[in-house]
């Protein structure tokens, strides 16, 4: 999406669903109760690039977004669409645990399926983006990418496998419901394109934590079982994405360190266990 037009479209049909592409200042601010705009691309803290964009005003407009989406809940407490734009306002300052309960709560309110698709896309966006940052798992931050540096400090204690079913299960939703979504076909075509990428990424970020793991944690056992899981999972990847360079190459990787094997490190950065090759 190159331009302000392609960012900001009027997706959503109906009168309910009136996409409100830029939330006013002072006390118009954020009138309106349309789904807004989580299907952009996003960093990986949403609320740093509101105070990127527009500093303490923009805090102030988010909580302003905040009190009117609740607002509009007590008026009407049964539509679907002021929970997801307060699901989403919530998720941009960071409140992640309310933000899922109003999720999942427009999901439960949505009885007709309208918007399921863009409903599970949203929560799915923001788990992935709780594990990029390390909110949502142990797993730290910079973890992808280890495999070619261990760097002291930086081990995994555990990688949690819902941390990483749950948003794969969401993303898969958002394709199931998407004929069914009541929504303007540019949003349509966005989730159908954007999805599976970011379901190819999830397997591959998956794979890199179990990689990295088996790497940097001492006498756990699993090192050899966490590769060969990792090799499965980047093997997905790359059947949604054929494409998926960083799975390829790690794929290679992966089978490479089952033949050759590897050594495993302390939190210090000392070379602490030998994990022998198959051959």
């Amino acid at each position: 999406m190159s331009s302000e037009e392609d960012k900001n479209p009027e997706f959503l049909e109906g009168e309910d669903a009136e996409f409100e592409p830029d939330a006013p200042e002072g006390d118009e601010a954020a009138e309106g109760d349309g789904v807004s705009s989580n299907f952009r691309v996003m960093e990986d803290d949403p609320y740093e690039r509101a105070q990127k964009e527009g500093g303490e005003e923009a805090e102030f407009d988010l909580e302003a977004q905040i009190r009117e989406f609740r607002n509009q809940i007590e008026e009407d407490p049964d539509n679907c669409i002021h929970h997801y734009n307060l699901a989403e306002a919530l998720e941009e300052v960071g409140d992640h645990k309310e933000a899922r309960t109003e999720y999942e709560l427009a999901l439960q309110l949505d009885k007709t399926l309208d918007f399921h698709s863009i409903i599970h896309f949203g929560l799915a966006n923001m788990q992935f983006q709780m594990l990029l940052s390390g909110i949502q798992s142990v797993v730290v931050k910079s973890s992808v990418g280890l495999h070619s540096a261990h760097k002291p400090g930086d081990s995994i204690t555990a990688v949690n496998d819902d941390d990483y079913r749950e948003p794969i299960e969401n993303f898969e939703k958002a394709l199931e419901f998407l004929p069914q979504l009541k929504a303007d076909e540019e949003l349509v075509d966005y989730i159908s394109k954007e999805a599976p990428g970011q379901l190819a990424n999830l397997y591959y970020k998956w794979a890199s934590d179990l990689i990295d793991k088996s790497r940097q944690i001492v006498h756990y056992g699993g090192e050899v079982e966490d590769v060969q899981h990792a090799i499965k999972l980047l093997k997905k990847s790359m059947e949604i994405d054929p494409n998926h360079a960083q799975a390829k190459m790690m794929i290679t990787y992966g089978k490479k360190m089952l033949a050759e094997g590897w050594k495993a490190y302390d939190e210090y950065g000392f070379e602490a266990k030998d994990i022998p090759g198959q051959g």
